[in-house]
């Protein structure tokens, strides 16, 4: 394994920002942080000394050093990161930890043993600072846990995992692209360890339905420049197939990655794998869309919960035909769609469950939330609420 598992444009000019930048143990003048922080406690007389000799030293002298002091720098290191707060310290200590892990994959051993020392290491505190508000620390640290965790030999511990690949999937949400990208790059590097894919049934995180993540996948995809950001999504997605694919195949036939995948077979790809993955999706996405009838193509979009205006919503023969269904399984289908108006923010979402409702309703607290949404901000929403509720007085056998 090797840092370039995760890259980014961010990162990596941030890090040159921080390295040309004095480090922030002494300042001109004025004394020295490195002193003040081993008045207040925080940092020994023994850890000063080591300090100093990485302080503004040139890569090449940080190199020279024995490496019996390998592993006492490795927890000098996690030991600060444990205990600091200040902002730009932890971060020249991250660039230190990566700086230190580039182009030497045989030091990560010196990481992961680090727990001998401490049992809190090297996880503890590499998660605290993911907790951090500041983008750089929060990726930094998002980067090295990604190479550490890949590179365990043993099983990964889920007090570790889960809150990481929480904050991942959450990432995955934000607006900021290089978020995007980092959190796509870890969850595919850590989706090979079957700790990972089996996290939703041993910690019972319900991932992919709670972050909604097949269809944000997809929307990264699109938005893709870069070859290497298809190859982690393409990847990502063909494992979610392969390993779920009845939880996993409806979504994506909702987020309209069939067509998308069909649109990536037809590019030239300089990585071979990237063309294998696309064009398995493909197939396994049309062999599913082929054999859904009608009425499953409507269950699996309404599974999904990423409702649109697709032709089945508004063809009366559909629901002439279909409306009862809606109250099988005791009212499944029914519960879906009440469910999506009292949880959805989505204001498509919520007009086309309203519509839907107002086709065949059962008395399970639909009537109250479809006349709530009648004073919705969104115009399409109130008309859509009004005209179920129109249907419910007019013929009101539907809702007994």
């Amino acid at each position: 394994m090797s840092l370039s598992l995760v890259s980014n444009t961010y990162i990596e000019e941030t890090s040159a920002k921080i390295r040309s930048k004095p480090v922030p143990w002494e300042v001109c003048v004025i004394p020295s942080l490195a002193k003040a922080y081993q008045r207040a406690g925080l940092v020994t007389s023994e850890e000063l000394v080591l300090i100093k000799k990485v302080d503004r030293q040139p890569r090449s002298k940080i190199e020279a050093l024995p490496p019996s002091e390998g592993q006492t720098y490795t927890v000098l290191f996690l030991s600060l990161l444990k205990k600091l707060n200040r902002v730009d310290t932890m971060q020249w200590i991250l660039v230190l930890i990566t700086d230190a892990l580039s182009d030497h994959e045989e030091r990560i051993p010196l990481f992961t043993r680090a727990v001998e020392r401490d049992p809190e290491m090297p996880y503890g505190p590499l998660l605290r600072s993911l907790e951090s508000q500041d983008d750089f620390l929060q990726l930094k640290s998002a980067q090295i846990l990604t190479l550490l965790l890949s590179s365990e030999s043993s099983a990964i511990q889920p007090q570790y995992l889960q809150p990481f690949i929480e904050v991942l999937s959450s990432l995955t949400r934000s607006a900021t692209l290089y978020k995007r990208d980092v959190a796509v790059q870890c969850l595919e590097a850590l989706l090979p360890r079957a700790e990972a894919r089996n996290i939703r049934e041993h910690q019972q995180c319900v991932l992919f339905r709670k972050y909604d993540i097949i269809p944000l996948l997809t929307d990264v995809a699109q938005a893709a420049v870069k070859e290497k950001v298809i190859r982690v999504i393409a990847a990502t997605l063909r494992n979610l197939v392969s390993k779920a694919p009845s939880q996993n195949l409806p979504s994506m036939l909702v987020s309209q990655l069939l067509p998308f995948a069909k649109s990536l077979c037809s590019r030239k790809w300089t990585d071979e794998d990237i063309l294998e993955d696309v064009v398995f999706l493909r197939d396994e996405l049309k062999a599913n869309f082929d054999s859904l009838t009608t009425w499953e193509e409507y269950t699996t979009e309404l599974s999904s919960g990423r409702l649109s205006w697709t032709p089945v919503h508004e063809s009366e023969s559909f629901w002439e035909e279909n409306s009862d269904k809606l109250c099988d399984r005791d009212f499944a289908q029914l519960r879906l769609l009440v469910k999506l108006l009292n949880e959805s923010i989505d204001p498509t979402v919520l007009a086309v469950a309203a519509h839907d409702i107002g086709q065949a309703v059962a008395d399970l607290g639909a009537k109250t939330k479809v006349m709530q949404l009648m004073t919705h901000e969104n115009a399409d929403v109130r008309y859509r609420s009004l005209i179920s509720v129109q249907r419910l007085l007019s013929q009101p056998w539907r809702a007994s």
